[in-house]
């Protein structure tokens, strides 16, 4: 008898609502109620929590909370304040569709054709489905998740499978992934054409190129595709509260992506003046020009009146008016962000949503003495990384090294879905514990231009598989974070130190 109720008070059933008659001879308990209740506690799944990712084209760490004194994002600048703020956040490959098939499969890229934009058409739009999924939504989909796709989440501006200046497709460029695929190309018609809009309806493409690479426009957000797709994003989210099914739902944004075009008011928040340049606006020092580029697609906007290249720098009224022109655009996205987020807390679907805001890679903004994405520079592959999770007990800035492929993993960990097949990415939910320290263990692998980068904690080393040389840079981050010059040939001892760390991101690709 006495080992029954010690039994009894070690698990916790009694309670002022059980009554209990002893005996001794026996025990008589009354457990009916508690009984159905530990039925019913068992039967009760944990909801899983709804995801919305937000994909942003170019996106530099250029922001507020970033350290940024100069661009003019409150919005996101709150939502890192209330989540994990990622510092040092890597893409695999500094181009859009590149680096967007990383993220979806959760792979780096093992051929050449894995660093061109439209991979993903290549190798998953005329695929059969098959045990492995796709993308990491498909795999949410495959879980009971209603996958919905808003706007560039893959290469395609829309989702579908056509050329910049062909009619859109009904091919999906990811034909598993989602329950929905939803876009506004509101006056361009179609989605490449809204992605190179201009405010008048014209675009890059319909205009043969002789345009500006920026527009300071006299309309509404609205007047931009992002804010149609701001709208449609807000629309759904309503729907989506009163469905049976947990949610992704993933929306792309333009903005800052060339053209950079934004309406007036947010050009307005600025003092060009007060726009510094880049503070390190020359080609390194050993480095050959191979490695970098003369800024092609700026250039390609006929009617820049300018064409800087690696010859010729941008003249400073010049470099600030491209640089107001980008963060115009970053204070456009912010405000959709922020009506997304607003959204998401006036519907009570904070409790259980997960909100993620991506870069798809960095931009040089006449760094190195280029203005653009596509090489394995710091500039071109840091970016934007915000995570807010549910309950959040311990926001903060991270300052472990994280790579892109890394978010695929992490995702289906804090939705508690396992992973059955081989992926390149590492769960990196362990660092939204509080009392976890930064190992300075971490790595992360780049690829482009015949090239390979592997960032460690204080050092980037790069080998380039070509003739000219050098082919291999040493950028140190602690006395050097602007990359301005390579000691490869100083230090022997720290490339050979750290070249077997680097073969380890070696997948056959050169």
């Amino acid at each position: 008898m006495a080992k029954a109720i010690l039994s009894l008070k070690a698990i916790g059933l009694l309670s002022r609502s059980l009554y209990v008659t002893l005996r001794l001879d026996r025990i008589v308990i009354f457990l009916p109620l508690l009984l159905a209740s530990c039925h019913k506690e068992n039967k009760t799944p944990v909801p899983k929590p709804n995801i919305v990712f937000i994909a942003v084209d170019d996106l530099r760490p250029d922001l507020g909370c970033y350290g940024n004194p100069i661009a003019q994002s409150p919005n996101l600048d709150k939502l890192a304040a209330e989540g994990f703020l990622f510092q040092n956040h890597f893409v695999n490959v500094p181009t859009c569709g590149a680096s967007r098939h990383a993220l979806l499969t959760g792979m780096r890229p093992t051929t050449k054709a894995h660093l061109d934009n439209d991979i993903t058409s290549h190798v998953l739009s005329n695929q059969p489905e098959t045990d492995i999924p796709e993308t990491f939504i498909h795999q949410l989909k495959r879980n009971g998740y209603h996958t919905v796709g808003i706007g560039k989440i893959s290469h395609s501006a829309d989702g579908l499978v056509y050329g910049y200046t062909e009619q859109p497709s009904n091919k999906r460029e990811l034909p598993y992934s989602w329950d929905e695929l939803l876009f506004n190309p509101g006056k361009w018609k179609t989605g490449w054409n809204a992605f190179f809009g201009y405010a008048n309806g014209e675009n890059r493409q319909s205009l043969n190129r002789q345009v500006t690479p920026y527009e300071k426009g006299k309309v509404s957000d609205t007047g931009y595709v992002d804010g149609l797709t701001t709208q449609l994003a807000i629309d759904k989210l309503k729907e989506l509260k009163n469905h049976k099914k947990p949610f992704f739902l993933g929306v792309g944004l333009f903005k800052p992506h060339l053209p950079f075009t934004a309406p007036e008011k947010y050009w307005n928040l600025y003092d060009r003046a007060t726009i510094p340049v880049s503070p390190n606006p020359m080609v390194p020092t050993n480095v050959n020009l191979k490695s970098l580029h003369d800024s092609g697609e700026l250039n390609g906007y006929k009617l820049g009146e300018e064409k800087p290249s690696l010859s010729q720098m941008a003249s400073e009224p010049y470099a600030k008016k491209l640089k107001h022109a980008y963060y115009a655009c970053i204070s456009y996205t912010d405000s959709q962000i922020g009506r997304i987020v607003d959204q998401i807390k006036s519907l009570g679907l904070d409790d259980n949503t997960i909100i993620v805001v991506w870069g798809d890679h960095g931009w040089h903004l006449g760094d190195q003495q280029v203005w653009g994405k596509h090489t394995i520079f710091e500039n071109a592959l840091r970016s934007t990384l915000i995570i807010k999770t549910p309950h959040n007990t311990h926001p903060k800035p991270v300052s472990s090294i994280v790579e892109t492929v890394d978010i695929y993993p992490s995702l289906l960990d804090l939705c508690d879905i396992a992973i059955k097949h081989p992926i390149d990415g590492e769960s990196f939910t362990n660092l939204f514990t509080s009392d976890v320290p930064n190992t300075g263990n971490e790595v992360a692998y780049s690829y482009f231009r015949n090239g390979i980068s592997v960032r460690t904690e204080r050092y980037r080393l790069t080998k380039y598989f070509r003739t000219e040389e050098p082919t291999i840079e040493l950028y140190d981050h602690q006395t050097d974070p602007l990359e301005s010059k390579n000691l490869a040939s100083e230090f022997p001892d720290i490339v050979n130190k750290l070249m077997p760390i680097l073969d380890k991101g070696d997948t056959g690709l050169y």
